[in-house]
């Protein structure tokens, strides 16, 4: 049985069309570029004495530095939590008891729907009514990352589990595992290294997010930018220098996914290599 190719390889002519184009719309975006940087020069943007201040240390010390800092720190902290939310109730809505794939069904979809600023928003002034006591800022933003933003991952590592091939499982309660050591061992793992591509995504989302805090006056890298405004008025200059800083973490972010992800492959790797794992149990169950 002959397998039917999903993509043709493109022909002289279609590799000189894209050549073209590439090279068209290349000119395009450095055209853009260049006049976008005569339109910021013609204001005198890239005048010294308005990037002087960030030569300056209490600039960094004071206003960047903090916010870089409160920025960092609630979304690690979210991260970490939407991690733990998501697979929680993944494997909740992945669960047999129609009770407790509806209860968690409903949290998922419920927090997926509703804007995040709204929850922090919530959290910050409507959350207080009901205990009768304040909730800091801090909280009502990693709170309101961590129920969004878990749920978008609870879907996501939903998605990877049911994509496992049915084979690794069976293969599993084949060997005596319980079903609840298959989820923990066998399925969760593989979802997750298969959409780590997504759940790196999501949690560069999260990080760009905890600008939001902004709405309940957190003192993350936004807020300490728009401080930094009024008191020396380049928003252009902040504006560029926040997007650069905001840039250089997401890549950093990336790169390390990466590294995370070929680790695990080469770990994958050297599983089913192993003679008598798994994936030998799996190939026996499925042959």
């Amino acid at each position: 049985m002959t397998q039917q190719a999903l993509y043709d390889h493109p022909g002289p002519r279609a590799r000189r069309r894209n050549a073209m184009l590439t090279v068209v719309f290349g000119v395009g975006l450095v055209a853009l570029l260049w006049f976008i940087y005569l339109r910021f020069d013609a204001k005198g943007n890239w005048e010294a004495r308005k990037w002087s201040p960030f030569l300056e240390a209490r600039v960094w010390t004071k206003f960047i530095l903090p916010g870089l800092w409160a920025t960092l720190s609630a979304a690690g902290l979210a991260m970490v939590l939407a991690l733990a939310f998501g697979v929680v109730f993944a494997v909740g809505r992945l669960s047999e008891r129609v009770w407790l794939s509806a209860v968690a069904g409903g949290v998922v979809e419920f927090f997926r729907a509703v804007p995040l600023l709204l929850t922090i928003f919530f959290l910050s002034y409507g959350f207080p009514y009901l205990i009768q006591q304040p909730v800091e800022p801090f909280w009502a933003v990693v709170i309101g990352l961590t129920l969004y933003n878990g749920s978008v991952l609870a879907e996501a590592f939903r998605a990877g589990v049911r994509a496992v091939p049915r084979g690794q499982s069976e293969a599993a309660y084949a060997i005596g595992m319980r079903k609840s050591q298959v989820m923990r061992h066998i399925l969760v793992p593989q979802a997750a290294r298969a959409m780590l591509p997504v759940i790196v995504s999501q949690l560069v989302v999260l990080l760009k997010d905890t600008a939001l805090g902004y709405i309940v006056a957190y003192s993350e890298l936004l807020q300490r930018g728009t401080e930094l405004v009024a008191n020396f008025g380049n928003i252009v200059q902040v504006a560029i220098v926040l997007a650069i800083i905001y840039i250089i973490i997401n890549a950093a972010l990336t790169l390390v996914a990466g590294r995370l992800d070929r680790w695990t492959q080469r770990r994958g790797m050297r599983g089913q290599a192993e003679p008598g794992g798994l994936g030998a149990a799996s190939t026996m169950s499925q042959g």
